[in-house]
């Protein structure tokens, strides 16, 4: 049986000075979510009776990110940085008494699972531990505090790098400062510890050396993945972790039938969802809530923002926020889908082409060098190239019909509202102004009139006259002798 912790408190409220940032450093994302976000992710796959985050730096910003995105949690104020055990301690004054396993983790590491998590509780509870520590083993253990061991395999000491002598030094294993707590040793331990140390702080680790003290058994999970104890705490980290997550989350996707051509140029968020056959060519990002179905092709070089595409879908170098692409539709390339565009099955959104706000029906195409806004398109219609839909007068928006079947000839300006009716055509260069009847012919644009004499009168002496008499006087230019036999 899985045991349920009574209380998961996340630190988060650190400022983050080497971000060298006015964001507070837990609202960086990687791979699409905040490194809090992380956090509170992997926490809440315990399903703990209270998740309480520690914020300080930056807390208005990191409450109301915290509301948009986990309202479920509950924030606790520290006003002055007094180190780890102090962060704890005001995270337990808001929750209520508590009874069995309280898990503290941190805002800052991003690659921690909530599996590795249950794996913690699980262990500490099954030794029947005080505090269990979750630790890993690196090749490079410098600068991080060592575990040292008893005969047993329980926790005698942590002893960090610059008080540690050569022999610990040598030591691989290292404190993630992770930890599962038994409620009782965590409340009576942070009463007891004291700001005697270099830094004036109350230290978390301090509360293990009073359960060792105590006799009380002190135990630690190793984690085979070193990566999951990272944290983050410049850019240069956080680039690291961000190609790290997204190594995973590709093969994660390839693993379940996802094809990706180059992997190490495809960025893929943790919200985002693919079927299987889907194919992804080099230069992708696919962001947010976005959701790729079967068959369909992304890339190259695209971007997908809280987008979905339908089975069987074409993108080809393509922008697109918000936007519905349909079974079977055709995207790009050099195409931008705003908020609110809808491509329903087989519709075209071809090269050059913007849509804000807008419905293209069934197998209507608007295939290249158009802008359409606030307009709904029926099925089979066909929008000429350099067609303008004119939606906005200055001070509001207005809507545009145009029905099934319906053909607009090239460099048209449709001006908002007006509505075309079924089968109904307009004429190339017309600008339309009133609406349209079934089967009816727009045609709204100037007579042509030739001025003749008009380039010898107004352009006398150029290229362009002499071509002109060349051509009157039936002068080709040529010898006369062309095509001759001698």
């Amino acid at each position: 049986m899985t045991t349920r912790p009574a209380a998961v408190v996340v630190l988060a409220a650190g400022e983050g000075t080497r971000m060298k940032s006015s964001t507070p450093k837990v609202l960086h994302e990687v791979a699409g979510r905040s490194l809090v976000g992380h956090a509170v992710a992997a926490a809440q796959e315990l399903k703990p009776d209270h998740l309480s985050v520690v914020i300080g730096h930056g807390r208005d910003l990191v409450a109301a990110h915290l509301g948009e995105t986990a309202p479920a949690v509950t924030t606790a104020v520290q006003e002055q940085q007094l180190g780890t055990g102090h962060a704890v301690g005001v995270a337990l004054e808001q929750l209520p008494e508590l009874d069995g396993v309280v898990v503290v983790t941190y805002g800052d590491v991003p690659l921690l699972t909530g599996d590795t998590l249950h794996a913690l509780v699980e262990q500490h509870v099954a030794d029947g531990n005080a505090v269990t520590v979750l630790t890993a083993e690196v090749a490079d253990p410098t600068g991080y505090g060592r575990i040292v061991r008893e005969a047993d395999g329980g926790v005698r000491a942590i002893v960090e790098h610059k008080d540690a002598d050569a022999e610990t030094r040598a030591i691989k294993e290292i404190n993630s400062g992770i930890y599962a707590f038994d409620a009782a040793v965590l409340r009576d331990g942070l009463s007891r510890i004291t700001t005697e140390n270099a830094q004036g702080e109350l230290y978390l680790t301090d509360v293990l050396g009073l359960a060792r003290q105590d006799g009380r058994r002190v135990g630690a999970v190793v984690t085979d993945d070193p990566w999951q104890t990272e944290g983050v705490n410049d850019r240069v980290q956080l680039a690291a972790i961000n190609r790290e997550l997204n190594r995973r989350v590709t093969e994660k996707w390839m693993r379940s039938g996802v094809t990706m051509i180059d992997p190490a140029t495809t960025f893929i968020d943790v919200t985002v969802v693919l079927e299987r056959d889907v194919v992804l060519r080099p230069g992708v990002q696919l962001r947010g809530t976005t959701e790729v179905a079967a068959g369909a092709e992304v890339g190259p070089d695209s971007t997908l923002v809280d987008t979905v595409v339908g089975p069987g879908a074409s993108v080809v170098r393509v922008h697109c926020d918000g936007a519905h692409i349909g079974a079977g539709a055709t995207v790009g390339p050099f195409t931008y889908l705003r908020p609110g565009t809808v491509l329903e099955a087989n519709a075209k959104a071809g090269a050059y082409v913007e849509i804000k706000k807008s419905t293209v029906g069934p197998g209507a195409k608007v295939p290249h060098l158009t802008y359409v806004g606030d307009a709904t398109i029926g099925e089979g219609a066909n929008i000429g190239a350099g067609t303008i839909f004119a939606n906005y007068d200055g001070v509001e928006k207005h809507p545009t019909t145009v029905g099934k079947h319906v053909f607009v000839g090239s460099d048209s300006v449709l001006v908002a509202p007006v509505e075309l009716a079924d089968g109904s055509y307009v004429a190339a260069g017309s600008t339309v102004v009133s609406g349209t009847e079934p089967g009816e012919l727009a045609v709204a644009r100037g007579r042509q009139r030739n001025i003749a004499g008009w380039v010898a009168r107004k352009r006398p002496g150029s290229k362009s006259a002499a071509a002109a008499e060349q051509a009157a006087a039936g002068d080709t230019g040529d010898d006369g002798n062309e095509g001759e036999q001698p």
